[in-house]
């Protein structure tokens, strides 16, 4: 029999001061924030870069655009090809020669990310995207690599990361679900 062990790997004041650290690696990259654009992927991603945003105003004193992506239909494990919501989400978003900073809270095997590409290029011609994640796990299946990421976990396979958010949770918390045989 097997059982789940959790283990916190982030509490609500590390997940904050990655996310500060983030902000200023942000500015500090893109010389400010001029002609950028935050992409959060649904559903904790989008949290994230709202969280980012804020930041970037208490410290620059200027806004930055948040929007959100969602990634559904641009999926590999799906058959249906880009359907209607994506055309709503492309009448919305004016995303051509923008620098777009994409965030999601766990980097894994690079799919999600993929498909967030792939729906951002067919909405249009950013000048460049780069990537923010809150945990960058390992593991990877595509070339795919994090400009910003809020804490490196090396895990197994058969390892979870389970991010919390209070928006989404209730509660702000990044922990390592390890399985673990029960002998009896």
């Amino acid at each position: 029999m097997e059982t789940m062990q959790e283990h916190v790997l982030m509490d609500e004041m590390a997940i904050r001061r990655a996310l500060t650290r983030i902000a200023h690696e942000i500015l500090e990259r893109n010389k400010g924030v001029e002609n950028c654009m935050l992409v959060g992927i649904r559903t904790r991603g989008i949290f994230l870069a709202k969280r980012i945003a804020e930041r970037i105003r208490e410290i620059e004193k200027v806004p930055v655009p948040v929007e959100e992506i969602d990634v559904t239909m641009y999926r590999d494990d799906r058959e249906q090809p880009p359907g209607l919501d994506s055309i709503r989400q492309a009448e919305r978003l004016a995303i051509r020669n923008k620098k777009l900073i994409l965030f999601d809270d766990v980097l894994f095997t690079g799919r999600t990310v993929r498909a967030a590409m792939d729906a951002l290029m067919d909405i249009g011609r950013p000048e460049m995207i780069q990537l923010a994640v809150l945990v960058d796990r390992g593991h990877r299946e595509l070339p795919i690599r994090p400009d910003y990421v809020g804490k490196n976990v090396p895990t197994a396979k058969n390892e979870e990361i389970e991010v919390s958010l209070h928006e989404v949770d209730g509660k702000d918390q990044v922990s390592i679900l390890q399985q673990r045989r029960r002998t009896t």
